[in-house]
């Protein structure tokens, strides 16, 4: 659920004037972006530099959930990028544009995220279904070089 619409809209509205692709590369002070290889372990890797962003902005209270949802973003990233042509880069984005904070994860897939109907008894499906109960809300965004950047965005104060 959007508590602030219009605080929501001002957030989302910076990463489509600016646009992914620059901020995946522009190293700016309210972004954190890394690069992960296309591998398993880039799960651990994208929740620990979740976890030390957050906390080096003094929002550890918000590690726990932020670092579930970057977990199930890039697992989808590795196990959908996989049929992508040409590259096999992952990006972690995360962003802080005060009272929120954006997680993005980009890969080189063009398909579109689309959430399924939570099946509990199996072991996969359920990852979208995690993002949008986690988080404020989510969504996706198509790159300029191809691809897409999937976002979720979470709230930093109450």
């Amino acid at each position: 659920m959007v508590e602030d619409p219009l605080a929501t809209a001002d957030c989302l509205q910076i990463t489509r004037e600016v646009g992914f692709d620059q901020l995946l590369t522009s190293g700016k002070p309210y972004t954190t972006a890394c690069p992960l290889p296309f591998q398993a372990d880039s799960v651990k890797t994208a929740r620990d530099v979740t976890r030390t962003t957050l906390s080096g902005w003094g929002l550890s209270e918000l590690s726990d959930d932020a670092a579930l949802v970057v977990s199930e973003l890039v697992t989808n990233a590795v196990r959908y990028a996989m049929y992508a042509q040409g590259r096999r880069e992952i990006t972690l984005l995360l962003m802080r544009v005060a009272p929120h904070v954006l997680l993005a994860v980009a890969d080189p897939s063009d398909d579109v995220p689309t959430p399924k109907e939570p099946d509990f008894i199996s072991e996969n499906g359920r990852g979208l279904y995690i993002v949008e109960t986690y988080s404020q809300c989510w969504g996706w965004d198509p790159l300029a070089r191809g691809g897409k950047a999937v976002w979720a965005l979470f709230r930093t104060e109450p």
